[in-house]
């Protein structure tokens, strides 16, 4: 019998703190409508200063464990995607799974920067058709704002902290039809933090811990990726856009979201944004804006969904999910 793999239930977590576009214009040189007119973000949630990503992470789980109905006995794998882990190691996912209470199953990280949660959804997906899981908890969470350079417009506007989670389950019949994973590493200098623990450039001048990112070119080779690989996941399942009802896309920017949507022939009416309120959240954005858009009623049992991501690497995917 060949195992698939489905969506059983979501969660996501925002921290308090909601950072406006006019706090930001107190610190760097740009406006409300500036920041508005070139990403479509009008504010964006900020962790406090004693919480971590595993923090963020913890309430979104529980979130997702409690909508499926399952407990920490049921999982029987973690993974968990993060470019702000809380440590250099143990992973994330290892911390997370001592406070939920689970044992025994595989946990590990997954750094992909913002495609991270489609990597780690396509592991748990493969995990689980291999046979090697049963049900999987798979979980996006990020505290950009550390990794932020806040004297820098380009990126101290965009990028913010946030969780979301979901659990997949072993099902006969299929709920994720596929999934698409891309990288190239040629771009890798074109958004980074350049920080590094390798002993082979100690001799050479400390880089910043912080993002830097040359926005217009990770925005012309983000649309064209992201087009290609929403069109590679259709063509893999013999299905047409209009097959679609919901495109969830990683929160990057509202315009790559609206030029993926033009491709698709999608109106924006059938896409998921959340980017207006939570800010780019990497990792997380996805499960974020699935669980927002499950919660408030739009995304239904049986609706066909794709899910697509782009970040630096450069790592890019999708998932097609009925759910």
């Amino acid at each position: 019998m060949t195992n698939f793999s489905r969506i059983i239930g979501t969660g996501s977590y925002l921290p308090e703190r909601i950072l406006t576009n006019e706090e930001l214009a107190g610190r760097v040189d740009t406006s409300h409508d500036w920041i508005v007119e070139r990403t479509g973000i009008y504010e964006r949630r900020i962790a406090a200063p004693d919480q971590t990503t595993c923090d963020m992470a913890e309430i979104a789980a529980q979130r997702a464990m409690e909508t499926a109905g399952v407990g920490a006995d049921d999982i029987d794998l973690i993974v968990l995607a993060t470019c702000t882990p809380d440590r250099v190691f143990p992973s994330t996912a290892c911390l997370l799974q001592e406070r939920l209470g689970i044992q025994g199953g595989g946990a590990f990280d997954v750094t992909a920067a913002c495609a991270g949660f489609i990597y780690a959804f396509a592991t748990a997906d493969n995990f689980i058709r291999a046979g090697a899981a049963k049900r999987a908890l798979v979980v996006g969470a990020e505290t950009m704002s550390r990794v932020i350079d806040w004297n820098d417009r380009g990126t101290c506007i965009l990028f913010a902290d946030g969780a979301g989670a979901v659990v997949l389950e072993q099902s006969d019949e299929p709920g994720v039809y596929s999934t698409h994973l891309h990288a190239d590493g040629r771009y890798k200098d074109l958004l980074a933090v350049p920080g590094w623990v390798s002993p082979d450039y100690n001799d050479q001048p400390a880089p910043s811990p912080f993002m830097t990112m040359q926005g217009n070119e990770v925005f012309r080779v983000a649309v064209g990726s992201l087009g290609d690989v929403v069109l590679e996941a259709l063509k893999a399942n013999g299905l047409e856009r209009s097959d679609v009802d919901w495109l969830i896309p990683h929160q990057a920017n509202i315009r790559i979201i609206q030029a993926i949507a033009r491709r698709l022939r999608l109106s924006m009416e059938q896409v998921v944004t959340t980017i207006e309120t939570q800010g780019n959240t990497s990792a997380a954005s996805v499960p974020l804006a699935l669980d927002t858009a499950v919660r408030d009623g739009r995304v239904k049992p049986g609706e066909l969904l794709l899910l697509e991501a782009f970040g630096g690497g450069f790592a890019w995917g999708s998932a097609l999910v009925r759910f």
